[in-house]
């Protein structure tokens, strides 16, 4: 049975393992890495984890039997960059995908977004499980915006 645990230095290896399935760049969304993050060391990566419980952003990492199967973020920073990347951004690692997890992760952060009335969710164009994940939870679509990485599909969930 998958858990929403905190960031833990304790589960390194475990997210470089997750990280390393997705291959290179920066694409899981919902663990708030970002170019800069330094998550191969010890140090680097306690100071990313550090980071993130100092963020304006609540951040949930999916866990099974000792494995990060994705991550899951609940943002309330600048109104600028919530709109372009959603109240609510999560990613699950390639090997465990369709297994519903995404769609159990959204149903569990929902409630932690209980002050707002409602969360905007973002997903690109052609990810039709990432879109369906969220019509799943309600989602209702407010449009589709072309940007210079393509379409991106813009949602609301009343909470």
């Amino acid at each position: 049975m998958p858990e929403l645990l905190a960031p833990t230095v304790r589960l390194h290896r475990a997210w470089l393992e997750a990280h390393a399935e997705w291959g290179p760049g920066l694409h899981e969304d919902g663990f708030g890495l970002s170019a800069s993050d330094v998550v191969d060391s010890p140090a680097g990566f306690a100071a990313w984890v550090d980071s993130l419980t100092q963020d304006r952003a609540l951040y949930r990492w999916l866990v099974e039997d000792g494995q990060v199967l994705g991550g899951i973020a609940l943002r309330s920073g600048p109104a600028e960059y919530v709109s372009w990347a959603g109240h609510i951004g999560f990613g699950i690692r390639p090997s465990a995908r369709g297994r519903g997890l995404a769609s159990w992760a959204l149903r569990e952060m929902l409630p932690e977004a209980r002050e707002l009335s409602r969360v905007l969710l973002v997903c690109e164009g052609e990810n039709l499980a990432s879109a369906k994940t969220i019509e799943r939870a309600g989602g209702v679509l407010d449009e589709v915006r072309q940007t210079g990485h393509g379409p991106v599909r813009r949602y609301w969930i009343t909470t």
